[in-house]
């Protein structure tokens, strides 16, 4: 990738990413050191919420915001193979977003933010925290327009030509976010901000959750598509086998566009200001979602299996050996993929009307969302800054020895920490809560699983330190020579593609089939608080 700007604003892009991810992976290990009161010393509740607060706006906020810009950016440039469409606007996004995240750190950090990554008010936070994050979105939105400008102007150029399937699926991500972060916005402008500035004395809680699940379950495949687009367009590269199926992976992406949306009520199954009838609806909606999750399954295991076979592997398993598991994009892919069916099934117990009563707000829905994003996600959001890391720096990685004992070290670490998490919430363990003050047969009955988190934990923390190391040692090494061109290569298709449905080349009529899902799964759920006499609560918190 020979375009020095673009190279210069991904790396700018991943390094406020991994250098927050960093500095959350430490508040997560502090925090399972609290919960498990192994070190008196260090337990302090304000601290301890603090730092939830802290490591989940860094990990689910920032570190996923800046990645998948600057990867966007790559992706873009490398598949349609075009200059970036206004670089200015971009470092003005960039801009934007890092001085919000700058400011929302302020009040975290000092204890003033301590509202977790949801910040469901009536829990107030110091009005800094709600402007910065904020600009950080606004901040994303430049992204947005970027790379929907991009994607307008290649069919422009091309025309009848399919976009190509990273580019489409990126676009489809930025739709996606534009969509998503509505709610989350709205909740924040109309509501959270004046009164967290005394503009407003109270809030209406049930509107702001209301909002908030508008943006709760689609911003987990924001995180996710990334995940995906390496899936199809890396990992298979990566086995020496073709993409399977070109036209399923559209149909994947647009599944996961449109169904990803009208499904937050799952999240609120236990809140009393919405009807049985639309949680009823949006979990309907929820299982439904899984569908494009079953069909990236079967075309990217399709193709990796041409791979292994062209590779002499044969009988219905042998070409699982043949795959290259020394390559950190196919390793990774294994691992993600792994526990992509695990943390999925624990989804589906949380999307069941029934079963998520007995779940509810325990232990194993950490378990299942960590096991998710700390570990599907974040490890492909790994294995794609190991293979784009020699693009963007021009030089090559550190170790790679290095990189295999990382993630295989982030895999175990996910492994133990969660499962111990799943177990424990089937034991009653509340989450969300910083220490257990209260000691019966049933609070006894966690203490081995609790030493299992710490476990977990201290691995994952050693590993994420890993991580940064790596790209860190690979990014100052000293340059030998001139800078090389390291070219970031996709799969092939199986078969070539000329043509495909117009349908899915583009956007224009998924977003009228969005628009009018939205408009029935959320319509009146928000326009009742218009509509009845709502009592509103006053602030408690910092």
């Amino acid at each position: 990738m020979a375009d020095i700007e673009v190279r210069k604003l991904a790396l700018s892009h991943f390094w406020v990413a991994f250098g927050a991810f960093g500095l959350a992976a430490v508040f997560g290990f502090y925090q399972v050191l609290e919960r498990s009161e192994l070190i008196p010393a260090i337990q302090s509740p304000g601290v301890y919420f603090a730092s939830v607060s802290t490591h989940g706006v860094l990990m689910a906020y920032v570190l996923t915001t800046f990645f998948i810009m600057g990867f966007g950016y790559v992706t873009a440039v490398s598949s349609l193979k075009t200059p970036l469409w206004n670089p200015k606007w971009a470092w003005i996004g960039f801009w934007t977003s890092t001085v919000g995240t700058g400011l929302a750190a302020i009040p975290l950090l000092l204890g003033r933010a301590s509202v977790l990554y949801t910040f469901y008010p009536p829990v107030q936070a110091h009005p800094l925290f709600y402007i910065g994050a904020t600009l950080l979105v606004v901040g994303s939105w430049f992204w947005c327009v970027i790379m929907i400008v991009m994607h307008g102007q290649w069919k422009k150029a091309h025309p009848g030509e399919p976009v190509p399937l990273p580019m489409f699926a990126t676009t489809a991500n930025a739709i996606l976010w534009l969509w998503t972060s509505a709610g989350v916005a709205a909740e924040v402008l109309f509501q959270l901000v004046p009164w967290a500035l005394g503009l407003k004395q109270t809030v209406d809680v049930g509107l702001a959750r209301t909002l908030f699940a508008w943006t709760l379950h689609p911003i987990v495949y924001f995180w996710l598509i990334p995940a995906y687009i390496a899936l199809y367009s890396f990992v298979p590269k990566a086995a020496g086998g073709k993409l399977f199926s070109h036209e399923l992976g559209r149909i994947a992406f647009v599944m996961l566009l449109v169904m990803s949306l009208p499904i937050g009520f799952h999240h609120l199954y236990m809140d009393p200001e919405q009807g049985a009838g639309f949680k009823l609806a949006h979990g309907v909606l929820t299982f439904l979602v899984a569908v494009p999750t079953l069909l990236t399954a079967f075309t990217v295991t399709a193709s990796v299996e041409m791979g292994g076979r062209a590779k002499g592997g044969t009988g219905l398993f042998g070409w699982i050996g043949t795959l290259p598991w020394r390559n950190p994009m196919m390793l990774a892919g294994i691992l993600a993929a792994s526990m992509l069916v695990l943390g999925g099934f624990g989804g589906l117990v949380n999307a069941s009307y029934a079963l998520n009563a007995m779940v509810h707000n325990t232990a194993w829905v950490a378990g299942h969302f960590h096991l998710i994003f700390g570990g599907t996600t974040i490890i492909m959001y790994m294995a794609i800054a190991y293979y784009l890391w020699p693009s963007v720096t021009g030089k090559p990685l550190y170790s790679s020895k290095m990189v295999l004992v990382q993630l295989w070290s982030w895999f175990w670490g996910f492994v133990i920490l969660t499962t111990a998490w799943h177990i424990l919430g089937l034991l009653g363990q509340p989450r969300r809560i910083s220490t257990v003050t209260y000691n019966s047969p049933l609070t006894f009955a966690w203490d081995p699983y609790v030493l299992t988190m710490v476990v977990g934990g201290t691995v994952l923390t050693a590993s994420a330190a890993l991580f940064v190391y790596i790209l860190a040692k690979s990014h100052r090494q000293k340059e030998t020579g001139p800078v090389q061109a390291y070219e970031i290569e996709y799969v092939e298709d199986l078969e070539p593609v000329t043509r495909v449905h117009p349908l899915l080349n583009g956007f224009s009529v998924w977003n009228i089939v969005i628009a009018a899902l939205m408009l029935a799964n959320f319509g009146y759920p928000i326009a009742q608080f218009f509509l009845i006499k709502t009592f509103g609560s006053v602030a408690w918190g910092y």
